[in-house]
Order: structure tokens, then sequence, then C-alpha cells
């Protein structure tokens, strides 16, 4: 996927000020046309875990009833029975899994959903939505495709980087690449199609795992217990791409990326990623230094995962960080909400590796104003990402 110059702005619909679709979605969609924005980049869509990651969902299909501004919305029988032909792969797993109501929720939510695409589509804005490598164990897809996973012995992580010492321990269940190359891919290519049907472009979240992957004994006590096991390579990308058509991704190649990773991107053709608050320190090779900045690449002021603008450069102005991402050689600019309205790390979204008080972070009503509309557009504009 070849990217053309443009910049976007990432807040996920949780915290818009309602916390779900409704009038402050289509306000937002309102701000960022006004910005001059291309792009709405958003966190997954589905039912969220207890602890609301929206990375930790039961179903990697469905759309999250909390996302509803109207959860009681009549939905004719009619109606739903059209949708469970439209989605009869998935759907009926999810409605076992769900329960009574379940078909219904998902009927209203492509209502919702597909509406404000639509509207956001009539206004110049694109959507980039998000997609978690694994699913959650006792997932809707782990329990009804159990012969695609490995058994309990070993769960998924991250190994040791500079970001996180000890690893990640995840205990996700892991992918069994041979089953899943058995029947074609098929789960991941339905997987992508929704993906397709719900937004325009989707960030593959770990792409280092198709490269190869960490794998940590089931009651490890941390991620440092784990080692490599090679991943499936391009070929659930060949097989989505032979299905579906191009493929419009964003590789997640953050973290411990070895040669293979980026040999993998550059062979499929898709953007990765760079992270401006790494820009300035590290190695001179450092992909993330403006210098190394590639043109088919997405720049980030910060992410979900880390301390915004603010709360790494405490001493410098957030306006003027923001309008140095824009001036990368990088396609794509993305600039969460956070660092739009220079707030620190009490606005972050998540801690990786605390369970609780993430994904909590809200926008006011009214806080991204007409003067940061106006003052993104003219950086946008000189930077030709208009």
């Amino acid at each position: 996927m070849r990217l053309t110059r443009s910049f976007g702005v990432a807040l996920h619909p949780t915290s818009l000020p309602e916390g779900r679709l409704g009038p402050g979605a289509y306000a937002f969609v309102d701000w960022l046309a006004a910005a001059g924005a291309r792009w709405w980049q958003l966190l997954p869509l589905g039912p969220p875990d207890d602890h609301r990651s929206p990375y930790s969902s039961a179903s990697a299909f469905a759309g999250s009833r909390g996302l509803l501004a109207e959860p009681e919305a009549p939905v004719p029988a009619a109606e739903a029975d059209e949708l469970r032909r439209r989605h009869a792969y998935w759907l009926s797993d999810w409605e076992a899994f769900a329960g009574a109501g379940a078909v219904e929720d998902q009927v209203r939510f492509e209502r919702e959903w597909g509406a404000l695409r639509a509207y956001a589509a009539g206004n110049g804005v694109g959507l980039i939505g998000d997609v978690p490598i694994y699913v959650g164990r006792g997932s809707c897809d782990h329990l009804a495709h159990p012969d695609l996973f490995q058994p309990d012995g070993v769960v998924a992580g991250a190994p040791p980087d500079d970001l996180n010492p000890a690893g990640q321990l995840w205990g996700n269940p892991l992918y069994d690449w041979d089953a899943c190359a058995a029947e074609g891919f098929r789960w991941w290519i339905e997987r992508l199609r929704r993906l397709r049907q719900l937004v325009d472009v989707f960030r593959i979240d770990h792409f280092r795992g198709f490269a190869g992957y960490w794998a940590v004994p089931a009651g490890a006590a941390s991620a440092l217990e784990g080692a490599w096991r090679p991943g499936p390579g391009r070929a659930p990308f060949d097989a989505a791409a032979a299905a579906l058509g191009e493929l419009p991704v964003i590789a997640e190649d953050l973290g411990l990326i070895t040669p293979d990773v980026d040999q993998l991107r550059d062979a499929l053709g898709f953007p990765g990623m760079a992270v401006l608050i790494w820009a300035f320190a590290g190695s001179p090779a450092s992909p993330h230094r403006l210098e190394n900045h590639r043109v088919n690449q997405v720049v980030y002021t910060s992410t979900h995962d880390t301390q915004t603008l603010a709360g790494a450069f405490p001493g410098d102005d957030p306006a003027d960080l923001v309008e140095l991402a824009l001036t990368s050689r990088a396609a794509l600019a993305i600039v969460p909400a956070q660092d739009v309205l220079g707030l620190g790390d009490e606005a972050r979204m998540n801690r990786p590796g605390e369970i609780t008080g993430n994904w909590a972070w809200r926008l006011e009503p009214g806080q991204l104003t007409e003067a940061h509309a106006v003052w993104l557009r003219a950086a946008a504009s000189e930077t030709r990402r208009l």
C-alpha cells in the first residue's frame, strides 16, 4: 500500500465526550475536516475486556455494544436475519457466545457505524482501524476455532526491550500456524474482510509476530522465560490478498525488531511506523530519528501505549513538536488528540504492564477548538499535507 502525503488524528470513540458514537462523533468529523485531516485513527472496535482494553476483546469480528448511541433501537426480525446471512462465517458463533440480543446489537452497530463512516467519507475523512494480532483466551474465536490454536502449554508475550526490561507476558493463546495454513488461512481472510467492511485502512498490531513470535511457557513468572518460534511469514497476507485484493495495511513494527521483520514488511509493501518521542535518543541508525524516516511510513508523535509529547518532553512546546512531525518525509503523520491539546501523562491512554487505570481518558466538551483546527490546517498546508 502506498500512502499519499496527509495527516490524521488518533482518538478512540470511547474518548469522545459521550464515550460512544452519536453527535460527538459527527462533531469530531466536522472538526477533522476543518483541520484538514485526511484520517481518523481508532483503536479496535470489538467488545473490550473487564479492564476496558479494546486489545483483549471477546470477538475479533463483533462491534462493541458499548459504543452504541442508541443501544435500545428497534431491530426488525428481517433485518437481523439479513445480517445473519451476510455475516454467516462469524455471527452465529458470536450469537452462541454472547446470547440473546447479540445479533440485534450487531445490526445497531452496522447502522450506526455505517452512517458515521459514510458521513466521514463525505467530508473527506477516512478511517484507520486497528487489528490486535492475538485473540483473548476464552474469547468467542478461541472457543469456536480451537483447532487453530496451540495447546495450553505456551502463551503469547513479547521479549525484553528498552521499554520493557522484563518483556511482556500477555497470556493470549498462540496460533497453530500449520493448522491455519491447512484451512487456507480462512479465519484470517474473514477477519481482514470484516476490517475492510468497517474501515479504510487498518494497522496490524505486533506485526513482528508474523516473522517470529515469543512463546512463553504457561505459568511462567515472566516473559523472560520465553523463546522465539518462527511465524508464518507472508503466507496469511498472500492468501488474504488473493481473496480480497490489495490489503490497506500499516505494519506496527515497534519493539525488538530484527532484520527478518523489516524484510517481511518491505516485501509486502506495508508502511511501518516511526514515533517522534523516540527520535532524539538511541542509535544514529534508529528508524525513529527524523533523518531516517522513509516516505512509505507513518510517523506518530506518540501512541496509545506511550507517554504523550508533553509528558515525554515537559520543557518543550508540544505544538512545536507536532509541527516537527509534520515536516517528516513520512507520507502519513498521525497526532493523538492528547498531543494536539498539549496534555501531559495524566491524559495518556495506556500504561503497558499495568492492568487497571487505563483506557479511560476522555475529551471535555468543546476541548478541541476552532483555534486548534486553524493551527493544524496551517501547519499541514505548510508541510504539504492538505
